[in-house]
């Protein structure tokens, strides 16, 4: 069974009280981070994979071989 409201926050300031706000705040700027280089990442995969798919697939010297 999950926590309710309180118990939530009941857990939320224990957290507090071991961490503290400031490296909480530190983790959570550093997980955004790693969320955004990650999206980053997926982007420009998927532009290398877009201009890998226009590129035509013979180099044009040589017709292909029957």
């Amino acid at each position: 069974m999950l926590p309710g409201g309180w118990e939530w926050i009941i857990i939320l300031v224990i957290v507090l009280l071991i961490f503290g706000v400031g490296r909480i705040a530190r983790v959570g700027g550093e997980l955004g981070k790693g969320v955004s280089a990650f999206r980053q990442g997926l982007k420009e995969g998927q532009e290398e994979k877009d201009a890998a798919e226009k590129k035509p697939e013979g180099n044009g010297d040589n017709p292909p071989k029957s």
